[in-house]
Parts: C-alpha cells; structure tokens; sequence
C-alpha cells in the first residue's frame, strides 16, 4: 500500500517586531520535521511573509530558512509597491495541514488562524478566539480573573490618557498609589518582551508609557515582584498534558528582549528546583490557564513563584511559543520524553484530531 506524505505549510516570518525569531523557530520545526522517520510522513511547504506583510512561496522561503534572515527589497523575485497579503502562494493549494511558526500582532493574535479556517484546513495551535485573548495581555488577565487563576496586581492603561497633562498626571498618581516601584509596563500586544519597560521612578514610568503607546493603544502596568520565573509546556487537545516545569535564571535586572535572544544571557533548568507539591501545582494551573481562554494545541504557560511565602502568580500564556534552539517549550518536552521530532510531529497529528 502506497501511502502518501501530510503536506504540512510551515508559515513563517511575518509583520511584527518578531519577524527574526520566527525565522530562527522556523528553521528548526522545517529541520525537525525533514528529519528521520519524520521524513516518511511529511512534506514540506515553506511559505515566507515578509515584514511588508506579502506572502512568498519557494525558492524564496527556502533562501531565508538557508541564510536565516530576511531578504533586502532588492533580492526579492518581483517588484512590488502592495503592502499586505494579496493572496495565498501556488505552493498552499496541496497543504493539508498548516503550522504557523508566527510570533507577534499578524501571526499569533488570531488573524492568520482566522484565514486558516477559511481555508477549511487543520493547523497547529489554537483557533480564533484563543489566540486572540492570549496576545492581548488585558483581555488575558479578564479571563484568568473570571477564573480565579492568581496574578499580580495590574492596571490597564489607555494611551489616550498620555496626551493630556491633566489627565496624565491623574493616571500616574493613581499607578504610584496602586502598584508603587518598580512596576513593569508593556504593550499589550506584543510578545518576546518587545516594548516591556521597567520603571522605578516617575520620570521612567512616564518615559515606559510613552514608548509601549508607540507600539500599541492598550497598555498593561504591573507591580514588580521579587520571585523566581518558572514556565511549562502544554500539549494535546482531545487529551491535553502539561510538560516537566523548566526555571529561566539570568543576571539582567529582569528577562528582556536582549536577555532572551542573547547567548550566555540567562540559564535554563530543567527540571526546575522546586519541590513536588510546587510542580504539581504549577501544572495544573497550566491545564487551568489553557482553559480559561480556550487554548490547545501548544501553549506555554509562564509563572512567577515567590519561594518564602510559597506564592504562585501566572504571568501569561504563550499560545505560539518560540522553538529557537534557546527556546524553553522543546526543552521542556524534551525533558518530559519527546525529543523535537517527535513533538513536531505530534503537534501536526494534534491539529488533525
């Protein structure tokens, strides 16, 4: 019996401050899934968006997975002033599964997922709605609340209310009195620590509000705990699991952009030095966070553990995780039994439940 290959359409790229990390995700999951017994059950189909927001089929998805970043104007195969997507590639018309390899507004927020169900064909992660409430970090922090999942204290900012002085000044008053220093602040749509300030004065808090509007209107303020930063996978859909819990390390005065993509800038260990009873209850709140917005597929859930009083706060889900070769979520399935081949192509039986 002749069976044929499950093309699967890796996406990658995309318009967001993300672009070169998705790239780097992408040559990974497009290795992993070319490799070994992978190689008998899946084809390929590397679709390129470029940070214009046009999408690219081969040879040019296959030039940046090769050289790992993005291609001038010029080595593009035609010219084009459009902006945006135009339509799909020749390529997807044989994709049987899509795997979005996409981090950031454009890619994991719930528009690309929107455009696969339209396409009436599987993917890898979350739908619509999912993804949505796991980008945007105020509509996130709503769920987990109506929940009952533990945070850390917060505030949601409107940028509309920087560009008075009254009402500015009224906003930080309320901050200062609500959350105190240091506070983090972050655009609410962004991941990878993109546009994420940490302020410990009132000069800097205003300084971290102005650059996180830049990037987004919905601006998230939140009160800086001392704690340790553990994280954990989540698998399946039909049968959902959590990973083995991993613990992020660095010297940095928090986990920036620059800490995350740095080699030697942060540690990983897995397992994290925590005991039984913290681990069990650090995967089960990521079972629990998982379903408070519908997420499934892949996700990693992220927490802050405050060691002498024994207290757990989720920071947020990731519903596209990273899959660098620094990225937490293999590792952590890696650990829990499935090396990287095997959970790609576990992810792409998943999306075909």
């Amino acid at each position: 019996m002749v069976f044929s290959l499950i093309k699967v359409g890796v996406v990658f790229g995309g318009a967001s401050e993300e672009h070169h990390v998705s790239i780097q995700s992408a040559i990974t999951v497009v290795n992993a899934l070319s490799e070994g017994g992978n190689a008998n059950l899946f084809e390929v189909v590397k679709i390129y968006i470029d940070k214009k927001g046009r999408w690219w089929g081969s040879p040019l998805a296959e030039e940046v997975l090769k050289t790992g970043s993005e291609p001038r104007e010029d080595e593009l195969p035609e010219t084009s002033t459009n902006e945006g997507f135009r339509g799909l590639p020749k390529e997807s018309e044989c994709v049987d599964v899509w795997y979005p390899v996409l981090h950031g507004p454009n890619g994991e927020d719930g528009t690309i997922q929107g455009l696969f169900k339209l396409t009436r064909k599987p993917f890898v992660g979350s739908g619509v709605l999912a993804s949505a409430w796991g980008m945007d970090k105020l509509a996130m922090k709503i769920a987990f609340t109506a929940a009952h999942l533990p945070q850390v204290p917060y505030c949601a900012v409107d940028s509309n209310q920087l560009f008075n002085n009254e009402t500015l000044l009224e906003l930080i008053s309320h901050l200062e009195s609500t959350l105190g220093y240091p506070c983090f602040v972050k655009p609410a749509n962004l991941g990878s620590s993109v546009g994420i300030t940490k302020a410990y004065t009132k000069e800097q808090l205003i300084e971290g509000l102005k650059i996180a509007s830049k990037l987004d209107a919905r601006i998230v303020v939140e009160e800086s705990v001392i704690a340790r930063e553990l994280e954990c996978g989540v698998l399946g859909k039909k049968s959902i699991k959590a990973s083995s819990v991993g613990e992020i390390t660095h010297t940095s005065d928090w986990y920036d952009y620059k800490t995350k993509y740095s080699a030697g800038s942060s540690k990983v260990l897995i397992p994290a030095p925590i005991s039984k009873e913290v681990t069990k209850r650090i995967q089960t709140l990521s079972l629990e966070a998982c379903k408070a917005i519908s997420a499934e597929g892949i996700a990693r859930v992220d927490f802050f553990y405050k060691e002498d009083t024994n207290e757990i706060w989720i920071n947020e889900i990731n519903t596209l995780p990273g899959f660098t070769n620094q990225s937490m979520y293999p590792m952590l399935w890696e650990h829990s039994g499935l090396n990287v081949n095997e959970l790609v192509a576990s992810l792409v039986e998943t999306a075909r439940e």
